[in-house]
């Protein structure tokens, strides 16, 4: 920490480069597929779009609308494409926000006030959730003061649309499914679960935060993926991240509402207060124009043809690894993935052993604890390791198995 006081004297930038440079020597080697998940790449081209698109409008504020309306107008167009891509129709409308997490939490927000204004429910609301719902759903509930109705997932991983409407009461205003999953990365049965929102009138947000860019393309190109979007009756509300399969910068999602009879419960508005009205329509004041500008122009850039491109690079990319990693004694991929991401278990030795293994050769190895399991999202970066991850993947299961490495405890990967 020698450095970490306020300087008195400023740095030169070859030393201030010098110095971030060092600060980045233990960083994970994304650039050579050492990484699940966290950093997103389609390619150098791809990459050189977003920055120059972020740069162009680095010191833009989309709080200020009036400023620079150009901000809005993209952050409208970056809705319409993403409601085109999901099925949704004109009446489909939405905003970007700063992740996955701040458009969960605006779902929730927006119909607790839905049904506030509606069809008030008795006592305090309560959302049904499977068990495989990502965090971000009790951080948001945990906030607003809202109660969460935990259900199992079935023995496939899947949501469990029979227990989820035996949880459902008077109070609960609100259901999940995912498109797929964080942690098990397999689609919930979205169909079912929009007729029990109709059934019992219920918000039903998909989560599509991490498939939602990728998934249309990787139907477009064969593969059976299910229905999950505005084309499904029922569904109300969908988030979906663009700085992940959509490749854009970070902060960068979208969330979108089926009308405006429901997103008009979304935003804040406040004129109590010496400068006159405060009107925003997502949770941050400050909006990075530069997000906006990077995940319009990555849309632009690929449009559907170069999607789909990336998308069956990554399907042939996730192929290999599955077929190596099924060749090994023992090892099982779980839950029959539908897209380019998938979850891997072991039989015999344990999974955490062989995570660790994988660590010590310079692997970040995405771990699951529920069922023990290591995940992957592929995309086309990962071409370039599939050979030097399943040779350390299989050092790594020897180890394991011969006891040379084990571990006591597993720390997650945040």
């Amino acid at each position: 920490m020698s450095n970490a006081y306020f300087p008195e004297t400023g740095m030169d930038w070859p030393a201030v480069e010098a110095e971030l440079l060092h600060y980045k020597e233990n960083d994970a080697d994304w650039k050579k597929g050492r990484l699940p998940m966290y950093v997103f790449h389609a390619g150098d081209e791809v990459l050189e779009v977003v920055k120059n698109a972020y740069n162009m409008y680095f010191s833009e504020n989309a709080l200020g609308v009036k400023a620079f309306p150009s901000t809005a107008r993209m952050e409208r167009e970056v809705v319409r494409m993403a409601a085109d891509l999901l099925n949704g129709d004109e009446e489909v409308c939405g905003n970007m926000t700063s992740g996955g997490t701040e458009s969960i939490f605006l779902a929730v927000k927006t119909a607790r006030d839905h049904r506030r204004a509606t069809n008030p429910v008795p006592g305090t609301p309560n959302l049904v959730l499977p068990r495989s719902a990502h965090p971000a759903y009790y951080k948001a509930a945990q906030y607003m003061d809202l109660e969460t109705i935990q259900v199992p997932v079935r023995d496939d991983f899947r949501a469990d649309v029979e227990a989820m409407a035996a949880a459902v009461n008077e109070n609960t205003i609100f259901i999940l499914g995912s498109a797929p999953s964080f942690s098990l990365v397999v689609y919930d049965p979205i169909t079912e679960l929009g007729a029990l929102a109709l059934e019992k009138n219920l918000w039903l947000h998909i989560d599509a935060c991490i498939g939602g860019y990728i998934a249309p393309h990787i139907r477009d190109i064969g593969y059976p993926v299910p229905d999950f979007d505005f084309s499904v009756p029922g569904v109300t509300s969908i988030s979906a991240d663009v700085h992940k399969m959509g490749f854009a910068a970070k902060p960068a999602s979208t969330i979108l509402y089926r009308n405006e009879g429901y997103y008009k419960h979304q935003g804040f508005h406040f004129n109590d207060w010496p400068r006159g009205v405060y009107s925003v329509p997502t949770f941050t004041g400050t909006r990075p124009g530069g997000a906006i500008a990077a995940a319009w122009a990555v849309l632009k850039f690929l449009g559907r043809d170069g999607y789909r491109d990336i998308a069956r690079k990554a399907m042939d990319v996730r192929q290999r690894l599955m077929d190596g990693i099924t060749a090994i004694p023992g090892m099982k991929i779980l839950g029959n993935p539908e897209i380019c991401m998938f979850t891997y278990t072991s039989e015999g030795y344990d999974i955490n052993a062989v995570a660790e293994g994988l660590t010590r050769r310079g692997w970040m190895a995405g771990i699951n604890a529920e069922p023990p399991a290591l995940h992957m999202f592929v995309m086309p970066l990962h071409e370039v390791m599939v050979e030097d991850y399943l040779r350390d993947l299989n050092e790594a299961v020897a180890d394991a198995r011969s006891g040379k490495v084990t571990v006591d405890e597993v720390k997650l990967d945040y």
